[in-house]
């Protein structure tokens, strides 16, 4: 009988056991790692892009404005419209500079996030049951949430799933 595979998953299970193991010892974690080091994000200011940060913009007649509608899909789940005034989604500036009137939105699901849209329209299926809070942010491409002076561009629907 051959035995190399056996052999490999063993000492793929105890070498990752044990590297887990002195790396605790040590203190490392595993936090991630600083992406300005490479791609898309190199040569950028990483901490301008704290996703807790907001940034807000001047109260004027361009301000960008949104507000939410949900429709039960017909299939199964619901459908999500972001409707946006003064504001454009661009998903090939994602994670670049602030640039005034563009950006994406992030979708959380009772507080946890869903993720980051870049589209007026969002699928949302596979919702816990009963009450179901829907939370959308307007984020600058630098991951900021957007504010028209000192009021969040938030807004928060909730469904009976």
């Amino acid at each position: 009988m051959n035995t190399a595979i056996p052999l490999l998953v063993i000492g793929l299970v105890f070498g990752g056991g044990i590297g887990f193991t002195i790396a605790a010892a040590n203190g490392i974690t595993l936090d991630g790692h600083d992406h300005a080091a490479h791609g898309a994000m190199a040569g950028m200011d990483h901490s301008a892009m704290d996703h807790g940060e907001t940034l807000s913009l001047d109260v004027t007649g361009t301000s960008p404005t949104l507000s939410l509608m949900i429709l039960e899909d017909p299939a199964v789940g619901y459908n999500l419209h972001i409707m946006t005034e003064n504001f454009r989604f661009s998903p090939q500036n994602a994670s670049l500079d602030h640039v005034e009137g563009e950006g994406h939105a992030h979708v959380y699901i009772n507080g946890v996030k869903l993720g980051r849209f870049y589209g007026p329209w969002v699928h949302l299926d596979n919702l816990p049951a009963g009450k179901v809070a829907v939370d959308v942010t307007l984020n600058a491409n630098d991951h900021r949430e957007l504010a028209v002076g000192d009021t969040a561009l938030r807004q928060t629907l909730t469904i009976q799933n």
